[in-house]
């Protein structure tokens, strides 16, 4: 075990962070995609420090194979851009970069400062970043040239404690940022931690704050969810934490009401298997138990509307699982081709042409021809005669 130091305000070393060595981490290098080691060694090459950095060295500290590899190093995204030409700078007040190889993206974020608080945009250093990070299980560092974690906040302890414990003071964590709710719960699920008693009542007691999050956060959210290894744990727990009402709140109340749909909800969600699973699976583990709660496929509605499920209520079903799926938002080609497949399993077979009337026509006035201007056209058009002249008719085609 090693100590990272810095210069403190008298002049003297202050101990910063511990260095854990290969035997301390147990990390096997092996593990860590090759392509994430050459955009680190690239952009060290070029005179920039960066490391890996949160999820990814959590996992591998865990025996896991990490799905995505973030980078974090002190290079600002302009000049990470010019490093790789296969790159791309996203966000407006939240700048990072995409690294693009083939079916994989990489994000290369810059170390950002503490000071204009934990959400702020001000580039920074290491030693700054650490502490904006939401958990001490994903505010771990990992140099791969000399294959060490750099802690700077007792994460690796935490890790064999099992616990998940906030970087950010408790008393602003999620008052800047209440998605961190759903992050702890589902950290919590997927690594089999437990959440402390402080932290399980601040989120009970300032749960509300995600009513005001963006509906493109939160899809983004639980689709993370339903792509990660255990959806069926995260989703329990986050409904245990009532939680799951502010990603899916008619799921939710259905839960609440109906045991038997919880059960059979929670088991599809158990099916999936994250990235192995297909992408319809991973969406129809939505609203597949909504309509075989709700509809009787025999004919009728279980509310005592008759409404048979047929080709022809195929638009009224969209519409009812698009609303039930609130406020996540999926795109409409996704969820229209996973309903077809739904439709399908129970015998009923809906066609491409039928789906294209669902999609709406809009025409603007840009677009839309004026009486005038069809009067126009009708004038200057000339009359179509026949004639035996090919160059004529092909004249007459083209015009």
């Amino acid at each position: 075990m090693r100590y990272r130091y810095s210069t403190g305000k008298n002049g003297k070393p202050v101990k910063k962070a511990i260095i854990y060595t290969c035997d301390e981490h147990g990390i096997n290098f092996s593990d860590i995609n090759k392509e994430a080691v050459g955009i680190i060694k690239k952009l060290r090459h070029a005179g920039f420090d960066a490391y890996i950095v949160g999820g990814a060295v959590r996992d591998l500290i865990l025996g896991k194979k990490p799905k995505d590899f973030d980078i974090v190093s002190n290079a600002s995204p302009a000049k990470i851009k010019k490093v790789f030409r296969n790159s791309r700078i996203i966000g407006r007040r939240f700048r990072l970069v995409h690294v693009y190889f083939e079916e994989r993206v990489f994000e290369v974020s810059t170390f950002r400062s503490l000071k204009d608080g934990y959400t702020g945009n001000i580039f920074g250093t290491m030693d700054e970043d650490v502490f904006r990070r939401d958990f001490t299980m994903n505010a771990l560092f990992y140099d791969i040239e000399q294959q060490v974690v750099i802690d700077y906040v007792g994460g690796m302890n935490d890790i064999k404690k099992k616990q998940v414990k906030p970087v950010i003071p408790l008393s602003e964590i999620f008052t800047e940022d209440p998605v961190r709710m759903i992050r702890a719960v589902k950290y919590a699920a997927l690594a089999g931690f437990s959440i402390p008693f402080n932290l399980k009542l601040k989120i009970s007691r300032q749960s509300e704050l995600l009513a005001g999050i963006s509906p493109s956060r939160l899809t983004e959210e639980i689709l993370k969810i339903i792509n990660s290894d255990n959806a069926a744990a995260v989703v329990n727990l986050l409904d245990k934490m009532g939680l799951y009402n502010y990603l899916q709140p008619n799921a939710a109340s259905l839960m609440r009401k109906n045991p038997s749909f919880r059960q059979n909800y929670l088991k599809n969600m158990a099916a999936l298997n994250g990235s192995e699973s297909g992408r319809g699976q991973v969406l129809g583990a939505l609203f597949y138990d909504y309509l075989e709660t709700v509809y009787n496929w025999e004919g009728e509605y279980s509310s005592g509307k008759n409404l048979p499920v047929s080709i022809e209520n195929f638009r009224e079903i969209f519409k009812a699982v698009r609303s039930f799926m609130l406020p996540m938002n999926p795109p409409r080609y996704d969820l229209e081709r996973t309903l077809r497949k739904y439709f399908s399993n129970h015998g009923i077979i809906i066609k491409r042409p039928h789906i294209e009337k669902l999609k709406p026509t809009v025409e603007t006035v840009e677009n839309k021809p004026s009486a005038a201007r069809k009067r126009r056209r009708r004038k200057h058009k000339p009359e179509l005669k026949e004639s035996a002249n090919v160059t004529q008719n092909a004249e007459i085609h083209n015009y």
